[in-house]
């Protein structure tokens, strides 16, 4: 008589709930970054777009715009191409929402729903995967801005931590992307609508003139603005101009008010996404 062997003992997860979330938020960036790597076109889009507006707006607007007293023009290509940088990482949010949107339509989700996984790590490895974009992005921007004269000045160290500044602004955008992506009904819709907030978030701001020529609501709407924050901060340790005197404290401590801004959107988002999450998937 033949004694069949029993079957092997499956192995449990090490490293608890958190262990689980980590390795299964790994695995859906992984998927999200070999998709990324078969259809490349989004991430051309996001580089011609802002490669564009750093060569038209330095060569149309340099001498015309007063920046810090000055209307020299390379003192303006180093102020725009902070605020180019720092408008197109928050782009990032259209390629979430409409990415997470697609996948709603397409059933994803649901097949995720089958799997003994963790409920948020579907949102969160979507966001890791779209944060490579954004660093390459910058990498690309920040090439691009040294070709039409873009520099820094406070040494290696400090323009990386304005790139990372840069980056984790771009990321906090992305868990408003995963929640708009998640209450669309459409991947149109869902890269639609966040250009309803973008250009004003972007334009009532520091990014592109400076605001103390705005009226009054409108420059103290700036200096407040999460986004002038980081932009402020980066001009700050790349030793651009636009960094003059402000009443504002997130003007005054621009480092520090971009870090709380930005941890502050992801806790925000991430809580409102995951749950909108979890109630659509349970529904």
């Amino acid at each position: 008589m033949t004694v069949l062997a029993p079957p092997p003992a499956v192995r449990p997860p090490t490293g608890g709930a958190i262990g689980q979330s980590v390795r299964d938020s790994f695995i859906i960036a992984k998927s999200g970054l070999i998709r990324v790597k078969r259809a490349p076109g989004m991430i051309l889009f996001m580089l011609i777009q802002p490669t564009i507006f750093i060569v038209m707006f330095t060569y149309v607007f340099a001498g015309s715009v007063n920046i810090g007293g000055t209307t020299d023009r390379a003192a303006f290509r180093e102020f725009n191409v902070v605020g180019i940088m720092a408008q197109t990482v928050i782009f990032s949010v259209i390629a979430t929402a409409a990415g997470i949107a697609d996948d709603m339509r397409k059933g994803l989700v649901d097949r995720f729903r089958s799997l003994p996984m963790a409920r948020g790590a579907v949102l969160t490895g979507r966001t890791l995967s779209d944060s490579v974009t954004i660093a390459l992005v910058l990498v690309v921007l920040g090439c691009v801005g040294a070709g039409v004269g873009w520099r820094f000045h406070e040494g290696i160290a400090k323009m990386l931590a304005g790139f990372a500044l840069l980056f984790l602004l771009g990321y906090a955008f992305t868990w408003v992307g995963a929640l708009t992506g998640l209450a669309s009904r459409s991947p149109e819709a869902a890269s639609s609508a966040p250009m309803l907030w973008i250009f004003p978030v972007s334009f009532i701001s520091n990014a592109f003139v400076d605001p103390t020529r705005m009226s009054t609501p409108l420059r103290v709407m700036a200096e407040w603005n999460p986004f002038s924050a980081t932009v402020q901060a980066a001009r700050t340790l790349f030793g651009n101009p636009g960094t003059g005197a402000r009443d504002a404290w997130p003007m005054q401590h621009p480092i520090e008010a971009s870090l709380i801004y930005s941890l502050l959107i992801i806790v925000v988002f991430r809580t409102l996404a995951v749950r909108k999450y979890r109630r659509t998937a349970t529904s």
